[in-house]
């Protein structure tokens, strides 16, 4: 199997990294963390403006049809950045829930939009209780005159304090279905709240929301095989922003081991530090192989196989992004933990990925079950 870039992902890795590199330095993502909406909008907009937003939405759609691979490639240049802006929560899966089940109507509408990044949009999939389960919904559509009542609760909604729309999943007499959700419509309140590694994210309450009948998504009940698909394609982004953030996180470390002086030389001399050294980038490259096999099948037809390869991907690369944050913050002492060190930001965004979307015991437990 060639695992070699063809030109134009090449090309597509080239102008992300050299946006990341001149546009989102570490002073840059204090100020955007510590903005309003949580992230850089102009930024946001800058990916949109060079086509990275749509890139993998059909032509048709003012996208470029790219595959897991180009998705990819974007997702590792923005983990190595530790980008804050939702991205992954906008274009992939959001979007490529409209993209899987929306009218021909609502993808001409919103995916251009998305694709140039002048809408952003959210998921609100978890509750209180569901614990990683997209069936786990208490959350209840109920029809009425025009279109439907939405009654309910969704957690830790990433980016859903600034989403122009939402959305959400619910509960009616035929099974799981997805609505677009104003967040601006009557009776929906956000409780917006920093995440645990510098993120913006919101809980979600719908009390008696009224949306119209062209606000669902697909058919009444038949949302769920949707939802499991695009979390896939969502878990594939994923680990590949993870693959970023760790390579960023072993290139700190290894650069602090040769300049810390300790006994009068560089502590990266000494046998014991070196091995851990090792033991990260062995884990690196492990969830690097992972992420690349994640990417190869994340646009494949649902199937046991595909489910079963993205449940690997995920343990592996959620025990290796907590083995390198928790070695990166051993081998650098003290510093490793303070919030003006880049260290500890990756630290605390590859914790946050080791749980996202369900969590090793999780997709452990899925792949025994598919075996």
């Amino acid at each position: 199997m060639d695992f070699k870039l063809t030109q134009e992902q090449l090309m597509l890795q080239d102008t992300t990294a050299r946006l990341v590199r001149d546009a989102y330095g570490f002073e840059q993502r204090e100020q955007a963390r510590n903005s309003a909406c949580g992230f850089s909008a102009s930024f946001m907009q800058q990916l949109g403006e060079l086509g990275l937003c749509a890139v993998p939405f059909a032509e048709v759609y003012g996208g470029f049809g790219g595959s897991g691979v180009d998705n990819q490639v974007v997702m590792t240049e923005l983990g190595r950045g530790l980008c804050l802006d939702p991205f992954l929560q906008s274009v992939i899966y959001a979007g490529g829930l409209v993209a899987h089940l929306g009218t021909e109507a609502q993808k001409q509408a919103l995916l251009p939009q998305v694709g140039s990044a002048s809408l952003q949009l959210a998921v609100a999939l978890e509750e209180p209780q569901s614990h990683y389960q997209l069936d786990d919904v208490q959350t209840v559509a109920t029809p009425v005159d025009g279109g439907w009542r939405l009654e309910g609760r969704k957690s830790v909604v990433v980016g859903g304090q600034s989403a122009g729309l939402i959305v959400v999943s619910a509960r009616s007499s035929d099974g799981i279905s997805l609505f677009l959700l104003d967040p601006q419509a009557a009776g929906v309140r956000r409780r917006s709240f920093a995440t645990f590694d510098g993120r913006r994210a919101c809980e979600l309450y719908l009390d008696g929301v009224f949306v119209e009948a062209d606000a669902l998504l697909g058919e009444p009940g038949g949302g769920l095989a949707a939802l499991r698909y695009q979390q896939g394609r969502a878990i594939a982004a994923q680990c590949a922003e993870a693959v970023g953030s760790m390579e960023a996180a072993c290139a700190l470390t290894l650069d602090y081991l040769k300049t810390r002086q300790q006994f009068g030389q560089p502590i990266g001399k000494f046998q014991v530090l070196q091995h851990r050294m090792v033991d990260m980038r062995i884990e690196l490259d492990q969830a690097t192989s992972m992420a690349l096999l994640a990417a190869c099948v994340a646009d494949q037809p649902d199937s046991e196989a595909r489910s079963r390869t993205l449940a690997a991907a995920k343990f592996i690369v959620s025990r290796a992004s907590r083995f390198v944050a928790d070695q990166g913050i051993q081998l650098h002492g003290g510093i490793g933990l303070t919030w003006e060190y880049m260290l500890s930001h990756h630290a605390k965004h590859l914790l946050m990925v080791a749980r996202q979307f369900g969590d090793d015991d999780h997709h452990l437990q899925v792949f025994a079950e598919l075996m």
